[in-house]
């Protein structure tokens, strides 16, 4: 089996839209709205693996997000190098987002990043 997608819901389509293509390099098809439930979403495709669909509704439930709560914790994107893992990081904290970690390499070997990037949600870089 191979995982076609991943959701999640934002309180801003757009910021979140601009965040996946202008940092990792998605496509981001047309924006899909539904009139009569007020539904959005945007589904945005990398060079490989699955696509990320990031949605939105009216009258959604922001709860708070604490990085070490149990659920969905991070998407991580393989970005090919340690270089790129470094640069990108810099790129994006200079955007003013939030570094968690790294870049470090882990015990388990991974090198990484994290950033808090949409809505308090982490995004991981990796090789």
């Amino acid at each position: 089996m191979v995982i076609e997608h991943v959701a999640m819901y934002v309180n801003d389509l757009e910021k979140a839209r601009e965040f996946f293509v202008e940092f990792l390099d998605g496509r981001s098809n047309d924006r899909y709205h539904n009139v009569r439930t007020g539904f959005s979403s945007y589904f945005i495709s990398f060079d490989e693996g699955a696509r990320l669909e990031i949605m939105n509704k009216p009258e959604m439930i922001d709860g708070k997000k604490d990085l070490n709560r149990t659920g969905y914790v991070h998407l991580a994107f393989s970005v090919g190098s340690k270089e790129r893992v470094d640069e990108l990081t810099e790129h994006i904290k200079n955007a003013g987002y939030e570094v968690v970690s790294g870049p470090r390499t882990t015990g388990d070997g991974y090198y990484e990043s994290c950033i808090v990037a949409i809505e308090g949600n982490q995004i991981e870089l990796t090789v």
